[in-house]
């Protein structure tokens, strides 16, 4: 028993190790794009923040989704938040699955460089119209009376520049068309649904952003038209997008990422490993 678990692990390791010596080759090739994508998440932070300070509270618009949906109260907030930081994290752990898995569709630099390309264009977007109209927000802690519906006129630049996180985000004002947390759930959910391989994940994948996108009305985070808004500015910029940028490689070429050998068995043998396969028959499976 203590053999076969061995080998197990052996393999496992060897495959993480020629995985990772890929991923690794493809990022030096990349790292720009994941780079100015993550920069560009900073960026779009510090307008959320910066449209806070000039957040007036006033009383809530009227709000079909206010009418049909109830009201989960201040202290069921969390909900939301609990739909979200699920389909986050797991399309995050999806993407990092071919280091682990046999069953492998993508490389994890090459979807990111994607993901982050839908990002970008949409929170861009994003940042035009939540400062072209600062509506009042219908969060609790940006109504009439709360002390956080403002920001204090900062004392230095360094203190706009600070994004305090995770206060900062969860409690800023001002940046309500369109919502941002509905942008993120939409390109994970579009993104898994096209590279995903579980036709049971992707219904659940839809099934929990809708039930955020009610969650988020709910609980007041938003205005109803900040969750239409996203539902079609976010399938429609993906779509456009993603028509723009080269399509994935196939993982069946993945050979072509390694050192090739003038032994034909040797690049045999790395095809397999890369894929997750040994040149054991029982690995085949």
């Amino acid at each position: 028993m203590s053999f076969y678990i061995g080998r197990k692990a052996s393999k496992l390791c060897k495959r993480v190790c020629a995985e990772t010596a890929t991923e690794i080759k493809l990022l030096a090739e990349n790292w720009k794009y994941i780079l100015a994508g993550l920069i560009f998440q900073y960026i779009h932070g510090l307008a959320a923040r910066g449209v806070h300070y000039i957040h007036r509270p006033g009383p809530i618009l009227q709000d079909v989704g206010f009418f049909l949906v109830p009201e989960l109260g201040q202290e069921k907030g969390y909900i939301s938040e609990s739909v979200f930081t699920t389909i986050f994290l797991s399309f995050v752990l999806w993407t990092f699955h071919p280091f682990i898995f046999k069953i492998k569709k993508i490389y994890t630099v090459l979807i990111w460089c994607r993901v982050l390309a839908f990002l970008v264009a949409c929170q861009f977007l994003r940042i035009i119209t939540f400062y072209s109209t600062q509506l009042p927000g219908p969060n609790y802690h940006c109504r009439e009376g709360s002390k956080l519906a403002t920001l204090p006129p900062p004392n230095s630049v360094l203190e706009v520049l600070f994004i305090n996180f995770p206060r900062g985000v969860l409690y800023g004002c001002g940046d309500l068309i369109f919502s941002s947390h509905m942008i993120f759930s939409l390109v994970f959910v579009r993104s898994y649904h096209k590279y995903g391989t579980r036709r049971i994940i992707k219904l659940c994948a839809w099934l929990a952003v809708i039930s955020q996108s009610i969650f988020i009305v709910a609980s007041r985070k938003h205005y109803t038209v900040d969750v239409a808004v996203a539902w079609y500015t976010v399938n429609l910029v993906v779509f456009f997008v993603d028509k723009q940028l080269p399509e994935l490689p196939d993982r069946t070429n993945a050979v072509l990422f390694l050192p090739l050998s003038k032994n034909s068995k040797t690049k045999e043998e790395n095809h397999k490993l890369l894929n997750g396969n040994s040149g054991d028959p029982a690995e085949w499976i």
